[in-house]
C-alpha cells in the first residue's frame, strides 16, 4: 500500500514521519523548491525570522510533544513593556496597555528548525521538491498522480496537505462530487490573504525606553506590531501584519515607504533605518492563496473535518492540514491535530 503526501508543510511532514516510523510506505511531493509550506523562516545576521506563523502556546500538546521528541528549544515572546496606539489620525499614544501575545511562545531558531528536524528524519528518495501536482485519475489499480512536467505516478492513496481552496484547483478524473468540491472552496485559508513584515536592528531601543515592541494602529500600514528578537542577543526586530487589502498592496516600494514612515512614527527615529525590511505577501503566492482568500476573513473560522470529504473515492483520497482540525484549526497544533486524525482513520 504505496501512500502519496501532496504538500510538505507542518501536517505532510508529521504525516510522512508518522509513516516512516511505521514501516509504512509512502512518498511526499512538495510544489515549492522548499519545505515548510507556511511556515517560512529567513535569516539575517544570525538571526532567524519567521515570516509565516510565529507562535503556539500552553495548552497544544501536539506541538509541545513534538518539540521536545525532536530536542528544540522554546522561550517566552518578549512582553515587558508598555504597549503603543496609532489612532485614527495617525496619533501615537503609549501606556494604552501591554503585549497581547504575552504567555506566548516561540522557537529558538525560528519555526523552521522544527521543518529542518522533521525533514532530517526522512530519508531522501521518500521526498521531493519541486514537484507539482496537478492532476489524479482514479484506475482499477488505484490512483495515476500526473505532476507538472508531466511524469506520472501510480500510488494506492493520497493525502492532500494543502490548503483545501488550493485542492479544488487540481484535475480530477472523475469528478469529485459538487458537494465536496464546494465545501474545498468555501474554507478559508489560514492567513493566506495576510502580509508580514519584519524590520531588523542592531539595537533594541524600543526596549530601552519601557516599550514592548506591541503596538496597535488603526492609520497602518501595520495593523498589529510585536517584537521578533531572538530569545538572546540581535539582531533585533519588529515585526507587523499588513491591513491593507491585497489589491492595495501591489506597489511594493511604496508600501516599504509606509511601513518604515510608521515604524517611525511609532517608536521614533532610530526606526527609520532598519538593517533589513523583509516582506512576504501570503495573498500572491499561488501554493498559499486563490483569489477566493483575497476577501478579509474579519474571524476566525469555523474549522473541522466536512462530512463530503469523507469516504471519497472509496476512502482512498483523505485530507489532512490545518484547515481540516476541529479544535485548532488554523494553528501549528491543528495541523498536527488533523494529521493525527488522518492517521487514525488509516488504522480503520
Amino acid at each position: 500500500m504505496t501512500t502519496l503526501i501532496i504538500g510538505g508543510g507542518l501536517s505532510g511532514l508529521a504525516l510522512a514521519h508518522a509513516l516512516q516510523a511505521r514501516g509504512q510506505d509512502y512518498f511526499l511531493l512538495e510544489a515549492r523548491t522548499r519545505l515548510g509550506g507556511r511556515i517560512k523562516t529567513e535569516h539575517h545576521d544570525g538571526g532567524a525570522f519567521d515570516m509565516g506563523p510565529t507562535w503556539f502556546w500552553p495548552g497544544q500538546p501536539r506541538i509541545a510533544d513534538l518539540i521536545e521528541r525532536l530536542n528544540l528549544s522554546k522561550f517566552d515572546q518578549f512582553a515587558d513593556g508598555e504597549l503603543v496606539y496609532e489612532n485614527e489620525q495617525g496619533q501615537v499614544q503609549r501606556g494604552r496597555g501591554f503585549s497581547s501575545m504575552q504567555g506566548s511562545w516561540r522557537l529558538v531558531g525560528g519555526l523552521g528548525v522544527l521543518i529542518d528536524a522533521l525533514a532530517d528524519s526522512l530519508p531522501a528518495d521518500r521526498v521531493r521538491l519541486d514537484a507539482e501536482v496537478t492532476g489524479l485519475i482514479k484506475t482499477r489499480n488505484g490512483i495515476d498522480v500526473t505532476l507538472k512536467t508531466g511524469e506520472r505516478l501510480q500510488v494506492d492513496r493520497v493525502i492532500f496537505c494543502m490548503p483545501p481552496r488550493v485542492a479544488a484547483n487540481l484535475s480530477f478524473t472523475p469528478a469529485l462530487p459538487d458537494n465536496a468540491t464546494m465545501v474545498l472552496q468555501n474554507i478559508p485559508t489560514w492567513m493566506a490573504g495576510q502580509a508580514k513584515a519584519i524590520a531588523t536592528y542592531d539595537t533594541p531601543f524600543w526596549r530601552e525606553v519601557g516599550l514592548s515592541g506591541d503596538a496597535q494602529s488603526r492609520f497602518g500600514p501595520m495593523v498589529e506590531i510585536h517584537d521578533a528578537s531572538p530569545e538572546q542577543g540581535g539582531p533585533y526586530a519588529l515585526f507587523g501584519f499588513i491591513g491593507v487589502p491585497p489589491q492595495g498592496r501591489g506597489d511594493e516600494d511604496t508600501l516599504r515607504q509606509h511601513l518604515i514612515a510608521q515604524l517611525t512614527r511609532l517608536f521614533g527615529p532610530k526606526a527609520a533605518k532598519p538593517t533589513h525590511l523583509l516582506i512576504k505577501d501570503w495573498a500572491f503566492d499561488s501554493y498559499t492563496a486563490t483569489k477566493a482568500d483575497m476577501a478579509p476573513v474579519h474571524a476566525h473560522p469555523t474549522y473541522g473535518r466536512p462530512e463530503a470529504l469523507t469516504g471519497l473515492w472509496d476512502d482512498q483520497l483523505l485530507f489532512s492540514g490545518s484547515e481540516l482540525a476541529p479544535q485548532f484549526g488554523g494553528y501549528l497544533e491543528g495541523a498536527l491535530e488533523a494529521a493525527e486524525n488522518v492517521l487514525s482513520n488509516l488504522e480503520k
